[in-house]
């Protein structure tokens, strides 16, 4: 029987959300369940994802494993050029899995392509003057702006340093298995390739090749991410609450946006939490904010941000609800020493562990939310093991795409995305656009941009 390495705990919402309440929601959470398995609800061409952690083959690993190896051979920095699902998985995972500061990481990764600034690409081609770089460029498509033009600078950057045959031998392209510009790009150059599959879509990306070749290079086992993962379709499947956590969750967040939570906060008091929560703000916001609807996600750091934004979630508008993320056990315990003069007052706390004090911090904001009323429920997270974070990223995974159909949303199309696009290109003279940049030029004008 698989062993559940994290658990999702909503008793503390039976004043709020009554058992009979929840009960009522097996009929949603089966009706979601069965649109999935049987791939009859809307996006169902995207759902490559759902059983992809038992589908994906040894030699598939196997060939993402050697392929890391040897560009780990000759390469002590990999570039990772990608926006949204092409990089925040691996961000996720690598910061999960690593030691707190990069310079203590035997092997880097350092990520482009994710914004448009002339001094973040500058000072990161400063930073890899002197050391020995390959590039990882991740589009479907090869034309997204943002990962596009960074690998333009990159690109250019790599053939005039190593010459471009060498070049070419240093960079990886994960992309469609067929067609698109960089697909072709990487043929007429030879760039090394993994596909993206046609059937998931970027931000349910990062337990293909999107997510696996960048935690790969840094040395992490990838098998033991797709275990946890295969491991986790087990307890996140069902037609009731009680036998699947991910409905549950799912159910959870629909009962408390219908009572007019309309914002949930995911918190966490450990950092290296900070990129999973930003990975499931792309989940979650991406795949419910549509036809006027969806839980709007946010990410909480504490104890960080309960010294700035503790006052507004004890006393703020009552509109959200809370998620804490709580990790069972870190790596290292480190206990506090005790002074004898104890001039600082603090040697209450002497020989206790931050852990314990961490542990005190959690409950005590639990209870301090409770009390001001936040609704709050409880993700426990084993450990900082690929097994454990494999489990994690199905779960929430399967979740989304459960509440999704809940909220009575394609959860798998972005067509809002698109709208800033199109006038951005309209208003940078992309062809075909001109009839756009005309309507746009005097509403510009009239706001003074």
């Amino acid at each position: 029987m698989v062993k559940a390495k994290i658990n999702y705990n909503s008793d503390l919402l039976n004043s709020i959300v009554s058992d009979s309440e929840l009960q009522q929601f097996n009929e949603a959470v089966a009706a979601a369940e069965t649109a999935l398995a049987k791939r009859s609800g809307p996006g169902n061409d995207f759902l490559g994802w759902l059983n992809l952690p038992k589908k994906t083959e040894k030699n598939t690993l196997a060939a993402i494993k050697a392929k890391a190896t040897e560009i780990r051979d000759n390469a002590d920095v990999l570039i990772c050029i990608g926006i949204g699902g092409s990089y925040l998985g691996a961000k996720a995972a690598i910061e999960f899995l690593s030691p707190s500061f990069e310079a203590l990481r035997e092997k880097q990764v350092f990520f482009a392509g994710h914004s448009i600034n002339s001094d973040y690409i500058a000072d990161l081609l400063d930073l890899v003057e002197e050391r020995s770089v390959a590039v990882n460029v991740i589009s479907k498509s090869g034309t997204t702006t943002e990962p596009g033009i960074a690998f333009r600078i990159i690109r250019q950057w790599m053939e005039k340093r190593y010459g471009r045959k060498e070049a070419a031998s240093r960079i990886i392209a994960t992309t469609d298995s067929r067609k698109g510009a960089l697909r072709q790009l990487a043929n007429d150059e030879g760039y090394a390739t993994f596909p993206i599959p046609d059937d998931v879509g970027g931000r349910f990306s990062v337990l293909t090749p999107v997510g696996l070749f960048p935690i790969a290079f840094t040395g992490f086992d990838i098998n033991d991410l797709i275990t946890g993962a295969a491991d986790a379709v087990s307890f996140c499947k069902g037609h009731t609450v009680g036998d699947n956590m991910a409905g549950r969750y799912a159910a959870i967040r629909n009962i408390l946006f219908r009572k007019g939570y309309t914002t949930e906060v995911l918190a966490n008091f450990q950092p290296h939490f900070h990129f999973v929560g930003e990975w499931w703000k792309q989940l979650a916001g991406e795949s419910e904010g549509k036809n006027n609807t969806g839980i709007f996600p946010a990410t909480l750091d504490y104890t960080t941000d309960l010294h700035s934004l503790g006052q507004w979630m004890q006393q703020g508008i009552r509109n959200v609800f809370e998620t804490f993320m709580v990790l069972g056990k870190t790596n290292e315990n480190r206990k506090i020493p005790s002074f004898d003069d104890n001039k600082d007052e603090l040697n209450y706390l002497a020989n206790k562990s931050f852990e314990k004090i961490n542990r005190a911090a959690f409950r005590g904001t639990l209870l301090a939310h409770i009390d001001g009323g936040v609704p709050s429920a409880v993700l426990t997270v084993d450990d900082r093991s690929a097994l454990t974070l494999g489990q994690l990223f199905y779960f929430f995974e399967k979740a989304i795409a459960l509440s999704g159909y809940m909220l009575r949303v394609n959860p798998f199309d972005q067509p809002g995305v698109e709208a800033y696009k199109k006038n951005m290109f309209a208003l940078l003279g992309k062809k075909g656009s001109e009839a756009l940049a005309a309507t746009l030029a005097p509403r510009i004008k009239e706001l003074g941009l």
